[in-house]
């Protein structure tokens, strides 16, 4: 249980790595199970233009008070119909307007959660990542390569990116959890970059998988690649950091354990949003209460009002909103069991 008085430190620690938000209190008990969820919310961002200074920004933003409350409602009542217990969230425009959809959680479906944010670097969309969670919750953090990984040219830094550190206590003692979040580069134009960041990620991830720790890379990959063929050099691949096939230090991509008419999860038919998992998620270690996957799914249904929107794009907001659709991506969630 947490202590009744919490201590949240935010640290403003600018180094050549990272920069951290720690909350220091005692750990939760674990829950029985803990569903984890990434969901890109599309240009989540409200009618107050004023914090804005890119064009894209202020062009894809809500554009009246009654619009940015429609999304706003709307992905709360997504999100309340999931019931994660951690959510990845891509394509927000900054802290507030995620608690404020904590806010509507709380009031119109009494669910409480609490938000996890530290800015990032990108002034072209202005859009970010952050976490909301309902319990578990120690420390985040951003991350940058070293001078020395830059001046190699092998890495291409994540402008949109958070890593998450999550603690529960279990009967045999606790388990802990770090998720990163990301948003990766889109697109043709993105691919060789996006390359970069899959090796950056991959350099990061290693350590911690080859050390048996719980890990799991979330969110908007943005790849091209199709789950069940991928090739060694594709970006999903070099993200696992395999060959093609699992193995004892490469990630596994749940994707793979949905059925087929669910691994979609854009509205271009593009399979964009995956959880990326460590090996010691998948195994059940004898006498010792672990965190341990169970399913997952794709929740397409929950975005889609009527008929899927056939001009999504072209002017989002002068669809009708009972007919318009919460988000051009479809949320995937996985369940994890304490075994």
């Amino acid at each position: 249980m947490r202590t009744s008085i919490q201590t949240v430190l935010t640290l403003a620690i600018v180094t050549a790595t990272s920069f951290f938000c720690i909350l220091v209190s005692a750990a939760d008990q674990a829950p029985a199970e803990i569903k984890i969820a990434t969901w890109n919310l599309e240009w989540f961002f409200d009618h107050d233009q004023s914090d804005n200074k890119s064009p894209l920004a202020k062009k894809l933003s809500a554009p009246t008070a009654a619009d940015w409350h429609w999304k706003r409602d709307e992905a709360a009542r997504v999100i309340a119909e999931m019931k994660p217990t951690i959510l990845a969230l891509q394509e927000i425009e900054n802290e507030k307007v995620v608690q404020e959809l904590a806010e509507v959680l709380k009031t119109k479906h009494g669910l409480e959660y609490q938000v996890a944010f530290i800015k990032g670097r990108d002034t072209y969309t202005e859009q970010d990542v952050a976490f909301m969670y309902t319990s578990g919750f120690e420390k985040c953090e951003r991350r940058e390569q070293t001078k020395t990984m830059y001046d190699s040219k092998q890495y291409y830094n994540l402008s949109k990116h958070l890593f998450a550190t999550f603690r529960w206590t279990t009967p045999t003692g606790h388990q802990t959890l770090t998720i990163c979040n990301v948003h990766l580069r889109a697109g043709e134009r993105g691919a060789a970059p996006r390359l970069r960041q899959c090796r950056l990620l991959q350099h990061w991830t290693k350590p911690m998988i080859i050390n048996d720790e719980n890990v799991i890379v979330i969110g908007d990959i943005n790849t091209s690649c199709v789950c069940d063929n991928v090739s060694a050099g594709d970006d999903l691949a070099l993200l696992c950091g395999t060959t093609g096939l699992p193995s004892s230090s490469s990630l596994f991509d749940l994707h793979l354990k949905l059925p087929s008419s669910q691994r979609i999860t854009h509205l271009a038919g593009k399979q964009f949003d995956h959880l990326l998992v460590s090996p010691a998620l998948l195994t059940d270690t004898d006498g010792e209460h672990d965190l341990i996957f169970s399913s997952i799914e794709s929740l397409k249904k929950l975005v889609i009002n009527g008929k899927q929107d056939t001009d999504h794009f072209n002017g989002f907001y002068s669809i009708p909103s009972h007919e318009r659709d919460v988000s051009d991506h479809y949320p995937v969630v996985a369940t994890f069991k304490i075994k």
